[in-house]
């Protein structure tokens, strides 16, 4: 069941533009339950003081933060404001991967959200709905243990929800995450049930 169908989009609307309409395009083509109602993608050039009274208010009513991570994201001042703003209200941060990878990509992933409490995945409308349903609960559990750094979903969790694994991966040119010594997102949160 879809408990959070609230998040705020956030993305390099130069490059990364298209990524949102496909997103817009599995919520007509299929029975997602996730609605969008806030999305930011402006060029870069549009200055923070204009845009960041009515961003920060959409960060705060939704309960998640969904970052599209593309080639450019990492280096783009206003997607790394609107990221800084999410942690400082403790929303949920989920990092889309636009290349695929299901775990955090160092060399795309903004500097700023690399060691925050986040989860990593794939660009994918099943695996993008089970975070939005699942993360922000566990995101609660973890950030109450004192819990940080980056998270991601192991293969079972894509073979249950019917997503094998990526072309990178049958090819073998995945290497394993990064900073072994950080605590993964490999067990699925309970539902409670």
């Amino acid at each position: 069941m879809l408990t959070n169908d609230k998040f705020h989009v956030c993305f390099d609307g130069v490059n990364d533009f298209h990524y949102y309409r496909m997103m817009q395009e599995w919520k007509r083509n299929s029975d997602l339950r996730f609605e969008f109602p806030h999305t930011h993608g402006l060029p870069e050039e549009n200055p923070w003081e204009t845009i960041k009274p009515g961003r920060a208010k959409s960060i705060r009513q939704d309960e998640t933060f969904v970052v599209l991570i593309g080639e450019s994201t990492r280096y783009l001042h206003v997607v790394n404001l609107e990221i800084t703003h999410a942690l400082e209200l403790h929303v949920p941060i989920i990092g889309v991967n636009l290349n695929g990878l299901r775990f955090q990509d160092r060399n795309r992933c903004p500097e700023i959200l690399q060691d925050k409490l986040a989860v990593h995945i794939s660009f994918n409308a099943l695996i993008l709905q089970y975070a939005l349903e699942t993360w922000p609960r566990y995101h609660a559990e973890l950030q109450q243990r004192g819990k940080s750094g980056p998270y991601y979903y192991n293969q079972s969790h894509y073979d249950k929800l019917g997503l094998g694994q990526t072309q990178h991966e049958s090819r073998g040119r995945v290497g394993k995450p990064r900073n072994p010594a950080r605590a993964w997102f490999e067990t699925a949160p309970t539902d409670g049930k």
